[in-house]
């Protein structure tokens, strides 16, 4: 490891000591124990560089130049916050800043009874049963198949797990308006580096549409979330996780789902902030007979890199997925699709369907993509491909012929490519939502 990239893993470590002093007035030995295990796993690894196989396109010089230092609450109020979905959805809202609980964005209804919605350092106090029941148990690869499995930002988030968000809800209970969990970032103070983590419970036959919504308002910073989602027996959970972070922000995240038989789950990821941003997007298939969705939509323009990994475990037989991911890179954008499929050799009669598809919108575009399946049943239905074009000259002059202006012929193009993965979000207000996010990023 280079040693620039060793001291900048230092830095990181170094805030260790002065939040495990923190907490160790409130915490449990067990979880102060997990938590410095992880830094050690951390600490072996450090920060990536381009040898790393997994980190081999992700370039984010930043990411070691900075001395990132540990985030600390911050004032933020409804009219700080960007126009978008807090605005457009009728939702319960609960949210942090800077990686703290903030009351001040709340909003919070009547919910069902059992359902738990509140923050995951109280859930660790008030329910600690329930927590230490999921709270790591699907935050890993370990065990799984695959060489190159690389958890070293998880491990990293583990060792400062200090608050979050945490939402449970009970076997046969149904939500009837849309939750979104809302991690909001000001780094007006300097760099920081804020380690949110999400914790997702639907029972068996339960039912909840859920919105993640990252969110930056100032500055540089490092936000290294972590979201797990455990989804029951017979449920239905629909997913969508937003990213819209600043400018000058490298967002790093790992989302891992564990599913259970005869199960709908259907994810939908936007990435169209920061500076460098990467998606580890981790679904575990556990129970026969589920049905598995991953949509993605990913946007870069100026010097943006935006990384999405996706990886899909079936272990067992008789279940189904299907993924599409579409990217739209201008300028000097760079886009990254890696695509995992793994199909163990008890998961007969697999049917898995994997598409990436992208367009380059300037001669200095640059996309990296790669699909992968990894079939050791003999029993199966799997395809996979990926394709890279551009718009088509004949399209945008048949728009213009029709009195459309060039750029919002071209936009509109782009919408209609773009279509298929943000329309098939079910939660309502999403899809305008994400339309109107989309074209504010396509007119910058």
């Amino acid at each position: 490891m280079p040693v620039d990239t060793l001291d900048r893993s230092r830095v990181l470590s170094s805030h260790f000591g002065p939040l495990e002093s923190l907490l160790a007035a409130t915490g449990d030995a067990n979880l102060h124990a997990w938590r410095r295990a992880n830094l050690e796993r951390f600490n072996a690894l450090g920060l990536p560089t381009t040898k790393d196989e997994e980190f081999k396109y992700f370039v984010a010089p930043r990411l070691n130049e900075v001395k990132w230092q540990l985030a600390h609450g911050a004032n933020v109020y409804r009219s700080h916050l960007p126009k978008g979905l807090i605005s457009k959805l009728e939702t319960t809202t609960l949210a942090l800043v800077n990686g703290q609980i903030a009351p001040e964005l709340d909003v919070l209804a009547n919910l069902p009874k059992g359902v738990i919605l509140c923050g995951l350092e109280e859930a660790i106090t008030n329910h600690p049963e329930l927590v230490n029941q999921y709270l790591g148990k699907s935050a890993t690869l370990d065990g799984r198949l695959g060489s190159t499995n690389d958890e070293r930002f998880t491990y990293l988030n583990s060792a400062y797990l200090a608050d979050g968000l945490f939402l449970f809800v009970p076997k046969s209970v149904t939500l009837d308006i849309p939750v979104q969990l809302l991690s909001v970032i000001d780094a007006h103070q300097g760099p920081i580096a804020v380690y949110p983590r999400i914790l997702i419970v639907a029972e068996e036959n339960s039912e909840v549409q859920i919105v993640e919504r990252h969110v930056g308002i100032n500055g540089e910073y490092l936000n290294v979330p972590v979201t797990e989602l455990f989804v029951g027996q017979g449920a239905r959970v629909e997913y969508t996780r937003i990213q819209t972070e600043t400018p000058e922000a490298i967002h790093i995240a790992g989302v891992y789902a564990s599913q259970h038989g005869q199960s709908v789950l259907e994810t939908h990821t936007a990435s169209f902030g920061a500076s460098a941003s990467r998606l580890d997007l981790n679904i575990d298939v556990l129970g026969e007979y589920a049905e598995t969705w991953m949509n993605g939509c990913y946007v870069a323009r100026g010097e943006q890199l935006v990384d999405c990994h996706t990886r899909l475990d079936h272990r067992v037989p008789n279940c189904q997925s299907f993924e599409v991911y579409k990217g739209v890179i201008d300028d000097h954008g760079t886009g990254v699709f890696n695509g995992k499929i793994f199909v163990y050799e008890d998961a007969q009669k697999t049917d898995a369907k994997q598409t990436n598809q992208v367009i380059l919108l300037s001669p200095t575009a640059t996309i990296n993509t790669k699909p992968q399946l990894e079939i050791f049943a003999d029993d199966v239905k799997c395809t996979h491909g990926a394709t890279v074009g551009k718009i088509r000259d004949d399209a945008l002059f048949y728009m213009q012929s029709r009195g459309i202006p060039e750029n919002e012929a071209r936009d509109l193009l782009i919408y209609a490519f773009a279509a298929e993965v943000i329309e098939a979000i079910d939660t309502p207000g999403v899809t305008e939502a994400l339309e109107e996010m989309l074209f504010e990023k396509l007119s910058k």
